[in-house]
This record gives structure tokens, sequence and C-alpha cells, in this order.
């Protein structure tokens, strides 16, 4: 019989040729059955099983997130400088600590503006220099000096150090900024020379300021009673 065969329509062309595909391979119609019931079966569990999740969750209020404790470690902020020395003039600082320092060294060995400060006590450990130069030791706490007088920053630095010392904490972060004169950071090298508490400084890493701020080594405070076992 011919597609052409003008005793059959178009549709009744295509059933026929269905029936007769279907009497020639009866097994791929089977397989064809086989894999539409098994999709259709699928289906059917897929919605069941949604319908159940959705039972499972009535009720179900969200987890209020403002009791959720933040575990993000906080790095200590920069203290304000001005506040410090103010603080220390109302303590009336340690007038030992006052003498001691002179002005006048600092004066006589200036610095540059790109220089990179490095100093230490001949005894300490060369480890712990290379760690705090690599900045690879947490510092406690950090002062920045921009805006200060001369007065200020020395009140400040004195200050900032007996903090540290009061919190048995040994490294602090001094930001004396790299300006074309260099003056404070000419006075802060030479004032943490001469400080007895200190073991060594060394100019920050890049990253933590370059040679625009210095990372200090202090000894701990091992005669602290606050500390003490």
């Amino acid at each position: 019989m011919s597609k052409h065969d003008s005793s059959l329509s178009k549709d009744q062309f295509n059933l026929l040729k269905a029936f007769k595909k279907q009497i020639s391979n009866p097994q791929s119609s089977a397989i064809a059955k086989q894999a539409e019931s098994k999709k259709a079966q699928a289906a059917a569990e897929e919605l069941e099983d949604t319908e159940l999740f959705k039972k499972a969750l009535l009720g179900v209020k969200p987890i209020d997130n403002k009791n959720i404790a933040d575990t993000k470690v906080m790095r200590s902020k920069k203290v304000d400088a001005q506040t410090l020395a103010k603080r220390a003039a109302a303590e009336g600082g340690s007038e030992q600590e006052l003498t001691e320092i002179s002005d006048t060294q600092a004066i006589l060995n200036p610095v540059a503006s790109q220089a990179a400060l490095s100093y230490r006590i001949a005894t300490l450990q060369h480890k712990v220099f290379e760690d705090l130069k690599a900045g690879k030791i947490r510092w406690f706490e950090a002062v920045d000096l921009h805006g200060c007088t001369v007065e200020q920053a020395r009140a400040a630095v004195l200050q900032i150090i007996q903090m540290a010392k009061d919190e048995n904490q040994n490294v602090i972060k001094i930001v004396h900024g790299k300006g074309p004169e260099a003056i404070l950071k000419t006075y802060v090298n030479g004032w943490l020379r001469q400080h007895r508490d200190v073991l060594a400084f060394v100019s920050a890493p890049e990253n933590q300021g370059g040679t625009g701020a210095v990372l200090v080594l202090l000894k701990r405070a091992e005669k602290n009673p606050k500390y003490k076992q």
C-alpha cells in the first residue's frame, strides 16, 4: 500500500504505519512503555518527597541571626595619641622615665624619611627579632602620632608602653609617619633606643605601614602583681 494511496487519509496512513512497526518489533514497544512507566514513577516519588518535606517544615521558624556570636578575631584599633598624652598629663606620668629619655640624643641622630629603622639588644634571640621584622608577632595596641606635637608624641609613646606593661603584653605598634623632615620618626627612634623596657624595634612590613611605623618588642611585665601566679 502506498503512502500516496488516495483511499487513506494522512492520519490513517500514520496510524497504520505505527501499527505495523509495533507488530514487527513488539520488544521495543514494551521497553518504551517500561521506560515511560519508570519515568512516571520517579516523578510521583519526587512529588511525594517534596510534599513530605513541606509538611515537616510546618511551624518551623527561621533562626534569629541576632543571637549568633561573632567569632571573628578583631585586631585592636589604633588609639588616639592626643588622648594618651592627656591621660599621661592627668596621671602625672612617670617622672623617672621622662628624665631618663633625652630629646637631645634623638635630635643628634636624625633619620631619613624613607629609612628603615632597626634596633635590638645584644642578648635578643635572632629568630625573635626576625619574626618581629616579618610582622609575625601580633601587636597588642597601636598609636598614631600624626598631628601631634613633639611633647604630645613623647607622652603618648610612654603611655602606650605603660599600657602594654599593665596588660602584660610585649608588642606594640607606633605610627610616626614619614614626612619630608621625618621629625617624629627621628624622635621615636631616639626615645625607643633609650627606654629600658624596649628589647627591639623595627620598621613595619609594607602591609602594616612600612617605614612610616615601627613594631616594638617590650620586656614582659613579670613582676606585675596583676599577673603574679
